[in-house]
């Protein structure tokens, strides 16, 4: 009895841990995911005022149109980077929040 005691206690305190591992790892993952969209935002807000900028000092409409779509080419492109590397960041996150778990599985099987 107090060797299943000891065990269920040791488990118990095992658990936490990687519990807590796990909560740190979530926590580093989620603080990069939310500086990498800043900066995104940051420089997405700053592309667009440079755009807008060029487009009031456009002597023709062409060129207007011209600057308009190499804008939306450039924030397409820029995007869609973006939209990968912070899926890759998730996945990131994924991995090192279960990678604590990995030890406590393993001994389940």
């Amino acid at each position: 009895m107090t060797q299943t005691y000891e065990d269920f206690t040791k488990y118990g305190k095992e658990f936490a841990d990687t519990g807590l591992k796990s909560f740190a790892s979530l926590t580093k993952g989620a603080q990069a995911i939310a500086t990498e969209a800043g900066e995104y935002t940051k420089k997405s807000f700053e592309a667009g005022s440079a755009a807008v900028e060029k487009l009031f000092s456009a002597k023709s409409i062409e060129k207007a149109i011209e600057i308009q779509t190499d804008y939306a080419k450039q924030s397409y492109e820029s995007f869609v980077a973006e939209a990968s590397k912070i899926g890759n960041l998730y996945a990131e996150l994924a991995k090192e929040a279960y990678k604590p778990f990995e030890s406590v599985v393993a001994k389940a099987k």
